[in-house]
């Protein structure tokens, strides 16, 4: 089977079975992105390889570069089931198996040719643009890709929020890299000038996808929420957090997405699995780390058939916490970007973490907290249990744990994740109950904590 018809079965998977616009148009615009890439050096195009938190995707359309992310070369392969191979080859070149499996499976996939989800060779870098928020292992794993390829990198260096906030030196400490460092480096690959009216331009377009996929993930205050979070929430923040941000394409996604989304919420429909609509929502969760890809489609199954939808979750904001209120801003083109980054969600301290779900628990009346803990994610693992406890302290509903990884498939077991997950629901109904009881039962008692929609399909006053 062809590369592309494997892409098209992983894209599936993310969206449902539904032929709906919004994916033919995604499933276009990557297919023409990498096709792109593939005729780069006959069209004179230059490459960025880049990472997708804290992205300069908007910088880099104004430049005319055409952008790759390691991260999504990765988790491709995983879905196609070839990232074991690659795995296998990088840790038989001397890399532990305790190193970050992207890593493992882009170094081992460069290895292998290179080949793109389309079959084709991707090309290789023209530069190696380090966006470094809150993860030390991508500046390894940009250290070993330009021994691989010796072309130059540039790094672009965002502070931890250690004190919960960004402060006017943090953000002037970005703009002035930007200045002094990216930009003049962009320059120098280029020939061009920096054009800040086009960049301007980018980042008007930005907001404007930025508002319709805000949109998207808070229709699951709804219920039955129209969307699952999690699984298909990952397909939704595609293009906004690779390629397209900045470009008509989005801004014509979201509002085709935004769209779909809304008549699903008028219908009073929930989401759409792999397996078509799903049934009954029964559970409303939380989730708080990456998911797994070699096994993407059983993993979300194990949850639909047990009705349970995750309405918010953290690794959706990993390429940027927007329904906290951020928007490019085009009037402050340089200022912006170092805000977007500064504020990714593996650029927060621990208790914005902690705040951040607290929140989620409570606007999205979920019924508990499930953390998926992935062995080699030190940027995402670190703190879990920590985190975990200190929801079930604050909200008093259920939290649960388990582990996966993220592309190495040696670390998926099925029968241990369904049984944890089948605990952990069982969990949630015995909360349930005790809270019945000690409300004195359930005639005439106000419904338990979590259980409240904030929004109804059709209720007065509300969309």
């Amino acid at each position: 089977m062809s590369d592309s018809s494997d892409t098209e079965k992983a894209v599936a998977a993310h969206a449902g079975s539904g032929k709906d616009d919004s994916m033919e148009k995604q499933k276009a615009m990557t297919a023409d992105h990498f096709r792109a890439l593939t005729r780069a050096r006959e069209e004179g195009k230059k490459v960025v390889y880049t990472f997708v938190p804290g992205n300069l995707t908007e910088l880099m359309h104004a430049f005319d570069v055409l952008p790759v992310y390691p991260e999504i070369n990765a988790l491709q392969s995983a879905m196609r089931q070839r990232s074991a191979q690659f795995i296998g080859e990088a840790e038989r070149s001397g890399h532990s198996e305790d190193v970050c499996t992207y890593v493992k499976c882009d170094l081992g996939m460069i290895k292998n040719g290179n080949i793109g989800p389309t079959g084709e060779k991707l090309p290789p870098p023209d530069l190696l643009l380090l966006s470094y928020t809150g993860c030390f292992t991508f500046m390894k794993w940009f250290e070993l890709l330009r021994q691989e390829y010796d072309c130059p990198v540039v790094m672009l260096h965002t502070p931890y929020q250690s004190e919960g906030r960004v402060t006017d030196n943090m953000r002037q400490y970005m703009v002035d890299q930007l200045r002094n460092e990216v930009i003049p480096a962009f320059e120098r690959l280029t020939g061009k000038t920096y054009d800040e009216d086009r960049l301007r331009e980018c980042l008007r377009k930005s907001a404007r996808a930025e508002d319709d996929m805000v949109a998207v993930l808070e229709s699951a205050k709804h219920r039955p929420s129209p969307i699952d979070a999690y699984f298909g929430g990952v397909y939704y923040i595609g293009p906004m957090f690779t390629a397209f941000r900045g470009t008509d394409a989005a801004v014509d996604y979201y509002s085709t997405l935004r769209r779909e989304i809304d008549a699903r919420v008028a219908q009073g429909l929930g989401p759409i699995t792999p397996e078509g609509e799903m049934g009954p929502e029964r559970y409303r969760l939380v989730v708080e780390g990456p998911p797994n890809w070699t096994s993407f489609r059983e993993f979300w199954r194990m949850f639909a058939e047990e009705g349970a939808v995750v309405v918010a979750s953290s690794y959706t904001k990993v390429g940027g916490v927007y329904d906290l209120g951020f928007r490019h801003d085009p009037e402050h083109p340089l200022e912006t970007l170092a805000d977007y980054c500064l504020g990714c969600y593996t650029n927060r301290s621990l208790p914005q973490r902690i705040d951040l779900l607290e929140q989620y628990m409570n606007d999205y009346s979920a019924d508990g907290l499930l953390i998926n803990s992935v062995k080699s994610c030190n940027s995402f693992s670190a703190g879990q249990l920590l985190i975990l406890r200190q929801i079930e302290a604050r909200t008093g509903l259920a939290g649960g744990f388990i582990e996966t990884d993220l592309v190495d498939p040696r670390y998926f077991s099925a029968a241990n994740v369904k049984n944890r997950i089948e605990s952990y629901l069982q969990m949630i109904d015995q909360k349930r109950q005790q809270r019945r009881q000690s409300l004195g039962g359930s005639g005439g008692s106000p419904p338990p904590p979590g259980s409240t929609p904030l929004f109804s399909p059709g209720a007065e006053g509300q969309p």
